[in-house]
């Protein structure tokens, strides 16, 4: 699994001009699910989210979590994350994982993500969807649960 994880100041996801999901402070996680993934890389990359030390403490540190400041999550399937790119100028997707199985194990880290102590909202899967943030610092982190083996 893929991950783009932004430390935003308030993010929202609209479907047809609807607001699907949205949060104030937090981190918004672009989420792409790779034909190899299973429930344990979804577990892994769920836990290593929810302890990110990417919030400022009272020194300005980057020292706290995201439910050690009172954010949320929200999470927005993208499956051009796994897009490789290597030849031509058309990206391929035979690495993202079909879109009925990416949709479960989609639907399995928001269903983690919910146990934990933050908020979560989310966008809508396969939908054509308009994420508009504000990312604060900027942070942004790349998670690939693939080279953590």
């Amino acid at each position: 699994m893929r991950a783009v994880v932004q430390r935003v100041r308030e993010a929202r996801v609209l479907v047809d001009g609807d607001v699907v999901g949205e949060i104030d402070r937090g981190l918004c996680v672009l989420l792409g699910v790779s034909a190899a993934d299973s429930e344990a890389e979804a577990d892994r990359l769920c836990q290593k989210i929810a302890g990110l030390r990417i919030f400022e403490d009272e020194r300005g540190q980057m020292n706290k979590a995201v439910d050690e400041v009172g954010g949320a999550l929200l999470v927005v399937s993208q499956f051009t994350l796994h897009a490789d790119c290597r030849k031509g100028r058309r990206p391929s997707f035979q690495n993202a994982a079909p879109a009925e199985r990416a949709k479960s194990l989609y639907e399995y880290f928001v269903t983690q993500a919910r146990r934990g102590a933050v908020p979560v909202q989310t966008g809508r899967f396969q939908a054509h969807m308009a994420l508009a943030l504000v990312n604060d610092g900027p942070v942004t982190i790349v998670l690939d649960t693939a080279e953590w083996n």
